[in-house]
C-alpha cells in the first residue's frame, strides 16, 4: 500500500509513515553505508531454518500486487552473507540455508523504495526468520554482529516487518485485544532497549496478536546487543487496522 502505484489514493492514509521514511533516508544517506542488510518475513521461509538470499543482482517484484512497472534493481552483498553462512556451521541449533533468489519480496522492496534513493552504490542482501524460539533469533542476531564488525564496511540493517494484524475488527485478521496491547508493548520495550523483556513477551499474546515483526526486530536487537545506542522512534499509525512502527537505533 505503501507504494504509490498500489496504493494510489490510499496511500494518503499513511502520511505519518511516510514522512518518517524521508526522515529516515536522510539519517541512512548521512551514515553513508556500503551494505544494506534487509531482515523480511515475507522472502523464502524454512521452520527450522534462517535464510540467507545470496545473489549478484536483485530486482524488486510486486507482480502479485498487480504493479509491473516499479522494479528496482541492487547489487547483490556476496561477501558478508557468504562468512554468515560458514560461520553458522559450527554453531549447535543454528542451522542456515542459503538460497539464490534475485527477486526480491514487498517486505525488502517497500523499505528499499524509500531508503535507497540517494545510496546508488550499496550493495544489499536480505535475511529470513524462522520458526525457532526468540531467543534462537536474538542469537542468530549477535553472531551477524560478529560478521559484521570482522568487516571494514559500513553496514546497515532494516529489520522489515508489521506489528499486529488484529488492531480493528476491520484488520486482516479480525480484532483481538492483544494487537494493541502488543503493539505498545513492544514500543516500551524497544525504547527502553529491554531485550529480556521482549524474549519473555507472553506467547498467547503474540500469537493472539497476529504480529510479524516480533522475529525481525530480535535478531536486529541481538546484532545491538552489548552496544551503546540511541532509540529514536519517528511514527506509529495503524489506517487499516496494521500497526506500521517507523523508528530506528543509531550508534
Amino acid at each position: 500500500m505503501l507504494i504509490p502505484s498500489i496504493g494510489k489514493e490510499a496511500i494518503k492514509k499513511f502520511t505519518k509513515t511516510i514522512e518518517s521514511y524521508q526522515k529516515l533516508e536522510e539519517e541512512l544517506y548521512l551514515s553513508k553505508p556500503d551494505i544494506i542488510l534487509v531482515v523480511s518475513p515475507h522472502g523464502s521461509m524454512f521452520a527450522d531454518s534462517f535464510t540467507v538470499n545470496v545473489c549478484p543482482e536483485f530486482e524488486t517484484d510486486l507482480r502479485e500486487f498487480g504493479d509491473l512497472t516499479t522494479k528496482l534493481k541492487f547489487k547483490g552483498e556476496m561477501t558478508l552473507p557468504s562468512k554468515l553462512c560458514h560461520a553458522t556451521r559450527d554453531e549447535a541449533g543454528m542451522p542456515v540455508k542459503m538460497v539464490s533468489e534475485p527477486k526480491l519480496d514487498h517486505g525488502t522492496a517497500v523499505p528499499l523504495f524509500y531508503l535507497t534513493n540517494h545510496l546508488p552504490n550499496v550493495t544489499v542482501a536480505q535475511l529470513g526468520f524462522c520458526e525457532k524460539d526468540t531467543k534462537t533469533h536474538l542469537e542468530f542476531g549477535y553472531l551477524l554482529k560478529e560478521q559484521i564488525m570482522d568487516t571494514n564496511k559500513r553496514v546497515a540493517i532494516i529489520a522489515s516487518c508489521d506489528l499486529s494484524h488484529a488492531l480493528t475488527s476491520d484488520s486482516p485478521a479480525g480484532y483481538s485485544p492483544a494487537g494493541a496491547e502488543f503493539d505498545t508493548k513492544i514500543q516500551e520495550l524497544l525504547t527502553t532497549n529491554n531485550i529480556a523483556g521482549m524474549l519473555s513477551l507472553d506467547e498467547t499474546m503474540v500469537a493472539d496478536s497476529a504480529e510479524c515483526g516480533l522475529r525481525s526486530i530480535l535478531i536486529l536487537m541481538g546484532v545491538l546487543k552489548n552496544m551503546k545506542v540511541t532509540y529514536r522512534s519517528l511514527s506509529y499509525e495503524s489506517p487499516f487496522g496494521v500497526g506500521y512502527l517507523t523508528a530506528y537505533y543509531s550508534l
